[in-house]
């Protein structure tokens, strides 16, 4: 039987990305997110997590119609997916356990609202680690997911950039004579970025978070953008994790102690525009880092 981590983690993650776009903005005819004051890159905790599932079903490969997992242990389904009819996803909870759910309300017995809302926990990877609303038609309850992310910032400001392109084709033959079409490609010329996360042991618990998923989770983030290429976000790289693990579960230090005992340094002059990933080194205050609270780092050096 799996039991729940014991223990609080906090976590700094950097990433970067080449002549690509990180995060469209749909508001801003999807160009790269920035912050309108400072002109730092932003990608948002949902395209992270976006990509954290993507791996997730890929090395599981679970699919929604396996059986469901016995009690006690884990399954690694996914609750948000593409085209995912959420209703169906929460009607299988009602269903292993042959009750009849009430349009937009819980069970009537508390036993069988948890019941609901463990199922979902136990099943799908996702809401055990993020959470989830499942209020909807057919209602599983709310679980609050252990793992929480910040947005992503790049360390320096990014000049989003668009430029055209051509497809030597057009779509209907009303248009032959023309030969081809023109579109539009954003990007950024490069940019690293650092997002920083929280995991709750005292959540894990309501939800059974286990080791595995955390082990999991660390191998996402480090793994993710290997299998999530596209020519839209260029060449993406997960570059250095650091994981704060605390010996208690409610903690040993205040989270933004520990995150800034990570920092970056330039390597290049004033005034030059970083291109490359050793054109910065990320420093580690190792004194700074309290009694009672572990750095693990990823990769290992």
């Amino acid at each position: 039987m799996a039991e729940p981590i014991k223990n609080r983690y906090d976590f700094v993650f950097f990433f970067d990305v080449k002549n690509g776009n990180p995060n469209g903005d749909p508001d801003a005819g999807n160009m790269p997110r920035i912050d309108p004051d400072t002109s730092r890159g932003i990608v948002s905790d949902v395209c992270l997590k976006r990509k954290i599932r993507n791996y997730v079903d890929l090395v599981k490969g679970e699919e929604i119609d396996d059986p469901d997992v016995a009690e006690g242990e884990l399954g690694y389904k996914i609750y948000v997916q593409e085209a995912a009819v959420l209703n169906d996803r929460n009607r299988k909870a009602y269903v292993h356990y042959d009750m009849k759910p009430a349009s937009k309300k819980l069970p009537k017995a508390k036993e069988d609202q948890l019941k609901v809302t463990k199922f979902m926990c136990d099943n799908f990877f996702d809401i055990r680690a993020f959470g989830a609303v499942m209020t909807t038609d057919v209602n599983c309850g709310q679980v609050r997911g252990p793992i929480q992310l910040c947005f992503a910032e790049s360390v320096d400001p990014v000049l989003p950039l668009e430029m055209s392109i051509t497809r030597m084709a057009v779509t209907n033959g009303k248009d032959a004579e023309k030969e081809k079409t023109m579109g539009r490609k954003q990007y950024v010329p490069y940019g690293l970025y650092r997002a920083e996360g929280f995991i709750s042991a005292a959540l894990a618990e309501k939800t059974g978070f286990s080791q595995e998923d955390l082990d999991l989770f660390f191998e996402a983030l480090m793994n993710m953008f290997e299998n999530d290429r596209s020519a839209a976000r260029g060449l993406m790289a997960s570059r250095k994790l650091f994981a704060f693990k605390h010996e208690s579960k409610l903690g040993n230090a205040p989270a933004h102690k520990l995150f800034d005992a990570v920092s970056v340094k330039r390597l290049i002059e004033d005034g030059a525009e970083a291109r490359a990933f050793s054109d910065y080194e990320i420093v580690v205050d190792r004194a700074a880092i309290p009694e009672g609270v572990e750095l693990l780092e990823l990769p290992v050096e």
